[in-house]
């Protein structure tokens, strides 16, 4: 039988803002919602990126709307003066989609409280931020405000190699599920989403410690095995979709629902099978110093990691060159 949805209301004509909507899976949803006729002002903290992104936007046609507004998420007072200039060039605001985050990828003991930090400030302070900066303008919604915050897998279960990216995610995770909750009657809905792998070119932009470059080469090929990472812009539609129908919550890629609802069942085996794949990555003992953006690898390992890494990530290679990956800056 099957599972009766919400059915999705029109967003035409509806003012949009997606926070590290310049580039990846950012810059897709944008391109969906503008799809569907919002007026869209992406954010991010670069502006020649920014004006990049709108270009590749507008490049649609359809009479495509949309702004830029330079952001950087982790400062508060960035993010309330987007939803005032926001609110005032486009007479509210009704939809929002927290995308901004950090990938940094190595095992715990080659960084420090600092990574953890910076990762908490960037993914679940600028989720908290846009959260609460918006809330206002969404709950005076004619359409009826949208909030939509991007989590990950990561977020259902602790991955290892990326634990300040799952400790942040996770934190997400508990912000949408409670502001679902609290918002629910005052006509604004929460979407919590939660994609696995997708190829969306962001192994450029994530940021990697230890023995850089295995750890580049395991998580760039995982990232863009398809069997196991999905289409970013198949992920996109649907994250849009889900947020134009309202949903709660949605899992992208069967990986990740297989992950989640594992770990709900079982959490015990699943932590111990992260142990067995921990034992597998790369380990610290030639720890290269601080994290470093994937961009700026350029030593291939030799051996099976060289190969891997050849292999798993020429899919995600062309992804980056299509979502306007290739930045200077290492965050949106």
């Amino acid at each position: 039988m099957l599972k009766h949805l919400p059915a999705a209301e029109s967003l035409a004509g509806l003012s949009a803002v997606v926070t590290g909507g310049s580039r990846g899976l950012g810059l897709l949803i944008a391109g969906e919602l503008a799809g569907r006729g919002c007026a869209v002002t992406i954010a991010a903290r670069d502006t020649d990126e920014l004006e990049r992104a709108a270009s590749l936007l507008r490049m649609r046609g359809g009479g495509v709307r949309v702004e830029t507004a330079v952001c950087d998420v982790s400062e508060r007072g960035d993010v309330e003066a987007l939803f005032a200039a926001t609110a005032r060039a486009q007479g509210g605001v009704d939809i929002v989609v927290a995308n901004a985050g950090i990938i940094p990828v190595a095992p715990v003991d080659a960084i420090g409280a600092d990574e953890f930090d910076e990762t908490l400030r960037t993914i679940f302070g600028g989720a908290l931020y846009t959260s609460l900066a918006a809330l206002p303008h969404l709950r005076r919604s004619r359409a009826g405000g949208r909030l939509a915050l991007i989590g990950s897998v990561g977020g259902l279960l602790a991955v290892p190699h990326l634990l300040p990216y799952s400790c942040a995610k996770s934190a997400v995770t508990a912000l949408a599920e409670g502001l679902h909750a609290e918002e629910a009657g005052r006509g604004v809905s929460v979407t919590a989403v939660h994609p696995g792998l997708m190829r969306t070119g962001s192994h450029g932009q994530a940021q990697f410690g230890g023995d850089r470059s295995r750890e580049f080469a395991w998580f760039s090929a995982l990232a863009g095995t398809p069997l196991v990472s999905m289409d970013a812009e198949r992920a996109a539609s649907r994250i849009v979709a889900a947020v134009a129908r309202r949903r709660p919550r949605v899992v992208l890629t069967p990986a990740a629902k297989a992950a989640g609802v594992l770990h709900g069942i079982a959490p015990v085996t699943v932590t111990r099978l992260s142990g067995l794949a921990a034992r597998v990555l790369p380990d610290s003992a030639d720890a290269e110093g601080g994290l470093v953006a994937g961009r700026d690898i350029t030593e291939r390992p030799k051996g099976f990691a060289g190969r891997l890494r050849a292999w798993g990530s020429a899919l995600n290679d062309r992804a980056a060159a299509r979502y306007n990956q290739h930045s200077p800056t290492a965050r949106p």
